[in-house]
């Protein structure tokens, strides 16, 4: 294996390493809350921590989910040019498959846009618009994070960057495909809202 391959695979390990940490699990067990896996959706991500009724938690919980993201970004672009592409997508794997948990992880959001912070910062602040709208009028956060994966890869499109644009074209597949059940739910009008417990 040469020189770029190496730095491929010591990437995709950093990635997958750095993202398969479940924040959500570890702080609702520290604090106190119980097995987050038990609660709600039983998804380890920040919207269900939030289902605990635990708001800093939840809050902790977002803020590490999408910083572990943004470092697996930052430090790979220091192993080599065009490798932080690569980690972007290998921590949001590594986030909803962590080998820790039998692959079963969050749904990749709050790590989708941390590696989009490392990425483009200023797509980041569209992303953040554009959920905090959808969230603030429908109160889903589900369709927030449907809406604004969605506008991610556009907006590297209307900005000429392709290979950001397919990037974030899978990213955001996958995160679609993690939420196939709440797109059922939506469909069917039983999805719960933002703040709801249980």
């Amino acid at each position: 294996m040469g020189t770029q391959g190496v730095q491929i695979l010591a990437t995709l390990i950093l990635g997958y390493l750095l993202g398969s940490i479940p924040f959500g699990l570890i702080l609702t067990r520290l604090f106190g809350a119980g097995d987050i896996r038990a609660i709600g959706s039983g998804n380890i991500g920040a919207t269900n921590v939030l289902r605990t009724g635990r708001k800093g938690l939840a809050a902790a919980t977002l803020i590490g989910d999408a910083l572990k993201g943004t470092l697996a970004v930052l430090i790979a672009s220091r192993i080599g040019e065009g490798n932080a592409l690569i980690a972007g997508f290998a921590v949001v794997i590594g986030h909803i498959f962590p080998v820790w948990l039998g692959f079963k992880g969050g749904k990749g959001v709050a790590t989708f846009l941390g590696v989009l912070i490392g990425l483009a910062w200023p797509v980041a602040i569209g992303f953040a618009v554009v959920w905090l709208a959808v969230a603030a009028l429908f109160r889903f956060s589900s369709l927030a994070a449907l809406v604004a994966t969605l506008a991610t890869p556009i907006a590297f499109v209307v900005l000429g960057q392709r290979p950001q644009a397919i990037l974030f074209v899978v990213l955001a597949a996958i995160v679609w495909w993690k939420h196939t059940p709440n797109i059922v739910r939506l469909r069917a009008g039983t999805e719960g809202r933002i703040g709801d417990k249980g």
